[in-house]
Order: structure tokens, then C-alpha cells, then sequence
């Protein structure tokens, strides 16, 4: 156990609770000072409440003082990013273009969850406007940094959930993720994420970017994971998309291993260019894999190229996200969402329909190839983190964040599980992701992997 309160884990802190060795207030006021400490320097927050988490606190406290905790994480600090709507919050998405006083009167379903199992909500963790690209900064909030590097980016657009998540400012985080915004900042950032399998996790209102977009959580830890996605996956009849809730606690079974799962691992997954560093350390992490029982064969699934598939369907994505706001107003816009919304909304009718067709292809092909692999492992992301306040390397040939994603949004398209897992670190410090990938709606299986690879090398965080 960590001897810094603000670093445990919810399964620490909630066996603390229970033995009354620390209370809610006290795990609290942890993540607070934390918070204060750090984030003018990190950016993690674009809101905090600490009267509203301090009152919740001392509730929880006193239902633990009664052995009666409210659900699963009561008493638990828990972020929610700037996209999820929040009862009593602004949900401004990183816009100056959203009004903020507005009634803000309805949790959405992830965070009705968490408040039912008596979360201590703390505040809303910074997105890139209404998370369109892989990196964090935003018109409103300005740059998000990297906990490793302040230099570097965390990536996004979950990476404020990510910075919060890596330096203590709270144990539970929501994350979103409609092309690798969970995973992206995970790799970056050194922490764990999991995008579920779509329907997984009720979502509403539903994304702009339609059904490419999951909801999951970001931990320091594979167990609070797979604790916090037995709280998500619960159902909401908002959602006519979600998977029917079949009641699974993700904690059983975690710690099965993984002795016998056949493992397809894709060094490049059908020709993604991977800094030689970083590719090295993902495959020096398979033969973890290997040694812990998985027989691991290299094979590549035979997706090709996905990068056009998902742009025509992220962009128009886009154009739907920014479709009411006037020409005025865009010129206080993020000038590449602008750009990127302008070109989705040329797309025509019949190339976008194109696309769908080619996405369904790419999930029967996933399906039949899960027919031999239970799992596929892949790089999480080719590069490590670069400078922040840009969209893509300086000096690269990218020329949108999709060129530098090649990994994670083809399991957006075909909507399987995905996480990120810290695997080790690049000579200059930066943290490297494996992406584990499940079949379809096989969560379970992703989150035992991550976690016997986890318990054979442990997740490290940046010391403050």
C-alpha cells in the first residue's frame, strides 16, 4: 500500500474504509491538496468543487462510521471529463462556445452511477474541444501537461482524466473515447484505460461523433478498472443502444491469468510505422505474456489501412458536433475542429455510406479472426508523448491526429474492447502502452490479461 493516501487505489482506500484506518474525508481532502499543488502546472482540471466533494466526504464518512456504505465506491474521489453531463456542473466541453449559465439539472448515466454508489465527486477533468483530436488544449482551458514531462503532452481527449488519474487527484476517472481518447492518454500518461465494448457503458446523450464513441474508466490500477466498470455497466433506459445489464462484478475472475489464452500479437498491425524504441518495449512486454502461460504467435489481423474508413466517419462526426454554432462564434473555435467539420460536412451522402459498409467488413473480419485468438495485443501507440500544444510531432508528416493513431480507433469502428496497460518507458522517461483488444463484448477477458500483466510489472507513477 502506497504511504501517500492521495496515491491508493479505491480498493485500498474502500478496505481502509472498512477497517476504519481512513476515511473518506481524509482521502478526500488528499486528492484536494493535490489538486492544489499541481494542477496550475499540469491543467488537469477545468473544474473543481471542493465545498461540494468536502460535503459529500463527510456524508460517506458518517454512513462508514454506521457500517452502512452507500454502493461499491462510496466515499471514493472520482473526476468526470468535461464532456459527461453533470448535475449542478457546466458541462462546457472545452468551448468558449457553450453558455454556462444554463440550467445544468441531469446527470448522465455514468455519473448517475457513481453518484448512486456514493462517489465523492470532485470535479471535471479537461478535453480538447468537444474532444475532437488526440492530444489536450483547448480555447477555453488552454494546454494540458503531461505528468512525466510538463513539456510533453498527455495526449487526448481524455487527457486531463489521465493527468488526474497518474498524480493522485483522485482515484476513479471518467474517461470517453471515440478513437482512442481513453487509450491514447493512457499510453502517454502511464496509467491504465479501458474503452469497453461498445453499449458496454451507457451514454447519453449519445456522442456527436455517433457510435464510434464509448464511455470507460482510467485508474492507476487494473482492479479499480474492473470495480468501476461493474458500477458503469449498469443500466439506463436513456440509452436504447446499451447492452442489456446482465449484473457481472468484473472483480471475479480477474485474477484467473492468463496460462493457455491464445494471444495474436501485431507489431504493426498491418504496417503502422512504430518508433523503434517504443517498439522494442511493446515487444519485450508480449514476452511477458508468453511467461505467463499465453501461447503468443505473430499474426496480424488483415485490417489494412482504416485511417480513411474512420476519417469519413470522425469528421462528419464533427460536423454534427458544431452544426449550430454560427460563423461568428467558430471564429473562437479550435481552428482544426473547425477545418476538420467543414470538410465532414462536404462528405457526400454516398461516400459516408462507403464507409459504413467498410466498417462492417472490418467487424466480420474481427469476429471470424476471434474465432482462433481470444486476444489481440498490438502497440498502444507507435510514438511517445511529444510536445504539447500541438495536434501532431513537430517537424512529422502528420497532418491530423489520426496519422499518429494507427492503433486505437480501428477498435473504435469495429466497437470491441480495447485497454491500454503501462509496459515500460522510453530512455528519456516517457511511458510506453501495450492495447490489449478482446472480441466483442469480452471485457472480462481484456481486464484479465491487463491485470496478469500488471501484477507482473506493476504500473509506476511520476513522484511528487
Amino acid at each position: 500500500m502506497s504511504r501517500d493516501i492521495a496515491l491508493l487505489s479505491a480498493t485500498e482506500l474502500l478496505a481502509a474504509f472498512r477497517a476504519k484506518t481512513l476515511s473518506p474525508i481524509e482521502a478526500t481532502r488528499a486528492a484536494l491538496d493535490r489538486i492544489a499543488a499541481l494542477d496550475s502546472r499540469f491543467n488537469a482540471f477545468c473544474l473543481v468543487d471542493e465545498a461540494g466533494a468536502m460535503t459529500a466526504a463527510h456524508e460517506s464518512e458518517a454512513r462508514w462510521h454506521k457500517g452502512e456504505p452507500q454502493g461499491l465506491v462510496d466515499g471514493v474521489p472520482t473526476t468526470i471529463k468535461d464532456l459527461i453531463l453533470t448535475r449542478g456542473w457546466p458541462t462546457l466541453r472545452g468551448s468558449k462556445t457553450v453558455n454556462r449559465d444554463q440550467k445544468w439539472e441531469e446527470d448522465a448515466p455514468v455519473v448517475a452511477r457513481l453518484r448512486e454508489e456514493g462517489a465523492v465527486l470532485i470535479g471535471k477533468t479537461t478535453t480538447p474541444e468537444f474532444g475532437w483530436k488526440g492530444v489536450t488544449d483547448n480555447p477555453l482551458t488552454g494546454v494540458t501537461r503531461n505528468p512525466w514531462n510538463a513539456d510533453m503532452t498527455p495526449g487526448g481527449s481524455s487527457g486531463g482524466a489521465a493527468v488526474a488519474a497518474a498524480l493522485g487527484m483522485g482515484a476513479l476517472h471518467i474517461g470517453t473515447d471515440g478513437g482512442g481518447s481513453i487509450r491514447i492518454p493512457a499510453a502517454f500518461s502511464g496509467i491504465f484505460g479501458l474503452k469497453p465494448s461498445f453499449g458496454r457503458v451507457p451514454a447519453y446523450p449519445l456522442s456527436p461523433f455517433g457510435t464510434v464513441a464509448h464511455v470507460g474508466p482510467m485508474t492507476r490500477t487494473v482492479a479499480d478498472a474492473a470495480l468501476m466498470l461493474t458500477v458503469l455497466a449498469n443500466p439506463d433506459a436513456r440509452d436504447w443502444y446499451a447492452l442489456p445489464a446482465d449484473g457481472r462484478d468484473y472483480r471475479v475472475g480477474l485474477g484467473l491469468g492468463i496460462k493457455g489464452r491464445r494471444v495474436a500479437w501485431s507489431p504493426a498491425l498491418g504496417g503502422a510505422v512504430v518508433d523503434p524504441e517504443v517498439a522494442a518495449i511493446a515487444a519485450a512486454a508480449v514476452e511477458v505474456l508468453a511467461e505467463l502461460g499465453a501461447h503468443v504467435e505473430e499474426v496480424d489481423p488483415g485490417l489494412g489501412s482504416s485511417r480513411e474508413t474512420f476519417v469519413r466517419h470522425w469528421y462528419p462526426g464533427a460536423a454534427n458536433a458544431i452544426r449550430t454554432i454560427g460563423a461568428e462564434d467558430r471564429k473562437r473555435m479550435d481552428p482544426g475542429l473547425v477545418a476538420i467539420a467543414e470538410e465532414g460536412a462536404r462528405l457526400p451522402l454516398m461516400d459516408y455510406l462507403a464507409a459504413v459498409r467498410e466498417r462492417e467488413a472490418m467487424g466480420q473480419r474481427m469476429s471470424l479472426f476471434h474465432r482462433k485468438w481470444d486476444l489481440l495485443v498490438t502497440p498502444a501507440m507507435p510514438i511517445p508523448a511529444f510536445a504539447a500544444g500541438h495536434e501532431t510531432p513537430v517537424g512529422s508528416a502528420s497532418q491530423r491526429w489520426v496519422d499518429w493513431t494507427p492503433f486505437t480507433y480501428p477498435f473504435n469502428l469495429t466497437r470491441q474492447p480495447a485497454a491500454s496497460v503501462p509496459c515500460g518507458f522510453t530512455k528519456a522517461g516517457l511511458p510506453v502502452g501495450l492495447q490489449i483488444v478482446g472480441p466483442l463484448y469480452a471485457d472480462a477477458a481484456v481486464l484479465q490479461m491487463s491485470q496478469a500483466f500488471e501484477l507482473a510489472r506493476p504500473i509506476r507513477l511520476p513522484h511528487f
